[in-house]
């Protein structure tokens, strides 16, 4: 009789224990899981901006190098044009 019963309803309540338990882990992992993708998402934008930083400043070094070539380039230039100045003069 009664005894039985109450074992079902016992049963019936540990299940749902347990399922309401199982469902409240996967909304845990759920958000636990959405936020790991906000922080790899995060990260690969930091990175992808970070390969950028060091695109452009490669590209300022080149720059510079090429501005010091024209800049030697117009230093003998000048020295050249100096000398032939100082011919000029003597003549």
């Amino acid at each position: 009789g009664p005894g039985r019963g109450w074992g079902k309803m016992a049963a019936g309540g540990a299940a749902d224990a347990q399922a309401r338990f199982g469902h409240s882990v996967k909304g845990l992992l759920t958000e636990k899981v959405t936020s790991c993708g906000t922080d790899v998402i995060a990260l690969t934008k930091q990175v992808l901006k970070g390969s950028r930083s060091a695109e452009l400043l490669g590209q300022a070094a080149r720059n510079m190098v090429m501005q010091e070539d024209a800049i030697l380039h117009s230093e003998d230039s000048l020295r050249k044009m100096a000398i032939i100045t100082t011919h000029l003069q003597y003549q």
